[in-house]
């Protein structure tokens, strides 16, 4: 857990592994949706914002 990038205040499980930086729940978003990233498959935060998962679940 880290502390989101924007609110300095709030703890999240969400971090990209690109960039190293951590964004919570209102946060979240891909950076480079279109770049290639090797990261990827297996990140949350892509899924979440770009496959519409649902952060709760």
């Amino acid at each position: 857990m880290g502390t989101c990038k924007r609110h300095n205040t709030r703890q999240t499980p969400y971090r990209c592994a690109k960039y190293g930086e951590y964004q919570c729940k209102e946060c979240l978003r891909c950076k480079d949706p279109k770049l290639y990233c090797k990261h990827r498959p297996s990140c949350a935060i892509y899924m979440i914002t770009e496959r519409g998962m649902d952060p709760d679940a």
